[in-house]
């Protein structure tokens, strides 16, 4: 028997009512299947339909008399209940309302907070406490969620979200009428535990830079510890945005993928907030703004960037959405890839963080940006300076503003760079 692919979730099953009353003859036990027969059953398109307000998973059904016009109904009731919001009844489960609370808050929450949101939701808090009722809940059960992450060998910091998605979705029941009880929303957050990611040590960072001096993308290495970019901001950075005259870098875009209204499906648009810009490049993948205005800023472009910059441009794949860093066949490149490449030339150069016990790890690409802002600090740069570059949020709330700072920028980008031994000959 050929093999099938598995059925993506969320996309609902088509089968055959096969019945008596259709004529159907029963199962054959001895070989399990069921003897060929002129079938006048109709065809089902089965599918989830959120939850009922017992917290138990709603089926719905559609039937049709040819397989075809099946899918074409099932796929039509799916992106109708998709768009419709559930009623959670007068007494809701945690179940019930949270489904609620992603269809209603996905119009106003940035795209990557709300598949993060829905995460939690789906992962953590449904199993945990999904079938609970919003007015029984305890203080116990909100401790319920951050214990399962935390049993699941996950971080500290992944258990605060969850806690934090929670006590979110439950303060907006209480704002749209629900009961729920007060100690519920006093339970504190699980501690978010250390982190051992920081800077590379600048022996490491100049064996990272040797390494990728030697490949034709260095440039991208370079807006990662030179200029302190973040990953979804050189992947969503277009040739459009360099300005070579000016030696400056707009960085006003980032790569970041968006949801379908109908998971799986193409055809059914996207989940946009309103008011949000964001530009199609390619399947789900939109250039959008970052998440604050302090994301929108100039970084100048000092000589070793730009003649970095201007030699992949020779060789760069070319891209139909300009991207400076395209992936296979000019398509964005993808985060994995990203992250591999990054490890690849960690490795490459030999360098890995080494905790008090000798065990060692792969530099994380963040950590680049964390070697930038230390050797900005360490090279006398100001907060003004330092905030402008990195575009964390600060007094400088204009772009007019950061134009206008860009001499003082620009000087301490040398700085590093001379403490990098970088040159551009």
């Amino acid at each position: 028997m050929a093999s099938r692919t598995r059925r993506p979730h969320g996309t609902g099953s088509v089968f055959r009512e096969h019945a008596a009353r259709y004529g159907c003859p029963p199962i054959d036990p001895a070989t399990r299947t069921r003897p060929e027969h002129a079938c006048r059953a109709p065809w089902v398109g089965s599918y989830e339909a959120g939850w009922t307000p017992a917290g138990t998973r709603a089926r719905r059904r559609v039937k049709a008399p040819t397989e075809r016009e099946a899918r074409v109904r099932l796929l039509a009731a799916i992106r109708q209940a998709d768009a419709a919001a559930p009623t959670v009844g007068a007494r809701p489960t945690v179940h019930s309302w949270a489904t609620q609370w992603l269809e209603r808050t996905v119009a106003e929450q940035r795209p990557k907070t709300w598949a993060n949101n829905r995460t939690a939701v789906r992962r953590w808090i449904d199993p945990a406490i999904g079938r609970k009722r919003l007015d029984a809940l305890t203080p116990a059960d909100v401790r319920t969620v951050g214990r399962a992450v935390l049993a699941a060998g996950l971080r500290p910091s992944t258990a605060t979200r969850a806690h934090a998605v929670l006590l979110w979705l439950l303060k907006d029941a209480v704002r749209e009428g629900h009961k729920v009880p007060p100690s519920v929303l006093l339970v504190q957050a699980p501690g978010p535990g250390e982190t051992d990611r920081d800077a590379l040590p600048i022996d490491d960072a100049l064996a990272v830079l040797e390494v990728a001096s030697r490949a034709p993308d260095a440039s991208r290495w370079l807006a990662a510890l030179l200029q302190g970019m973040r990953p979804a901001e050189c992947l969503g950075l277009t040739w459009g945005c360099i300005d070579f005259e000016a030696h400056r870098i707009d960085v006003s875009w980032q790569l970041r993928a968006l949801p379908y209204r109908v998971r799986y499906d193409r055809a059914s648009g996207f989940r946009i907030p309103d008011g949000y810009a964001a530009r199609q490049v390619y399947g789900a993948l939109h250039l959008v703004r970052p998440k604050t205005t302090s994301g929108l800023r100039i970084i100048p472009m000092i000589p070793v960037m730009e003649a970095a910059l201007l030699a992949w441009r020779e060789v760069a794949p070319p891209s139909p959405a300009s991207l400076v860093w395209a992936g296979a066949r000019g398509r964005p490149r993808d985060e994995d890839d990203d992250r591999d490449a990054w490890r690849a030339l960690t490795d490459a150069a030999r360098v890995a963080r080494v905790d008090d016990d000798g065990q060692g790890r792969r530099y994380a690409l963040y950590e680049a940006r964390h070697t930038a802002a230390v050797l900005l600090r360490a090279s006398g740069a100001s907060d003004e300076d330092i905030t402008a570059i990195l575009g964390h949020a600060s007094i400088l709330s204009s772009r007019a503003y950061l134009h206008a700072s860009t001499d003082s920028t620009r000087a301490a980008l040398e700085r590093v760079a001379e403490r990098l031994r970088l040159t551009a000959g």
